[in-house]
């Protein structure tokens, strides 16, 4: 796949390659792997994603396979032995963040099923297709991703930002960013 044309943000290496070809823009309606998207999202405020994705394999192991329910339950023992691994970002207000967002995760889930029911009832259910011509034509963020940002806080979750927002859809597929030429726009 070396030789297909993709957008341009992913040609840095395989790590970037494989994500953009594998995962980006796909649609997630599993509760498990939104969850794994909004706890990296969240880790990625302020950062780079390459810097993420190079630790997602730690992270994984870190905040067990994303087990919402595990995370939910870190003590403060837990919350600190994360703080000593050099393997994840050691920000403390993230570690934290993903304990309490884990907790509000689940409210959601038992109010309204699961998670990607109540997530994806922002768009329709169906993916938003902005077409963008190139990259300068992708927005950081828009009166949706405001929105949700919004109700998200509003139910408790941290580090949800609308651009932090508006990323976590690019990568669960509910908006398609893929640039016009790119191999991806419509397979």
């Amino acid at each position: 796949m070396q030789n297909k044309t993709r957008c341009a943000w992913c040609e840095k290496d395989d790590l970037y390659r494989n994500y953009h070809d594998h995962e980006w823009g796909n649609p997630v309606h599993d509760d498990h792997k939104m969850f794994e998207f909004l706890i990296l999202e969240t880790f990625q405020a302020g950062l780079s994603w390459y810097t993420i994705l190079a630790k997602r394999e730690n992270f994984r192991k870190a905040f067990d396979h994303f087990d919402f329910e595990k995370v939910s339950q870190f003590s403060e023992d837990k919350i600190q032995t994360l703080m000593l691994d050099a393997g994840i970002i050691r920000n403390q207000l993230k570690i934290r963040a993903a304990v309490s967002n884990a907790q509000a995760y689940i409210k959601v889930r038992e109010e309204f099923g699961s998670f990607c029911t109540y997530i994806w009832n922002f768009i329709g259910g169906k993916p938003i297709d902005h077409q963008p011509k190139a990259l300068k034509d992708i927005p950081a963020s828009t009166p949706l991703s405001d929105a949700l940002s919004k109700d998200l806080k509003k139910r408790g979750f941290k580090f949800v930002g609308t651009t932090v927002v508006y990323a976590h859809m690019q990568a669960t597929g509910m908006v398609n960013d893929h640039i016009a030429d790119c191999w991806k726009r419509n397979s």
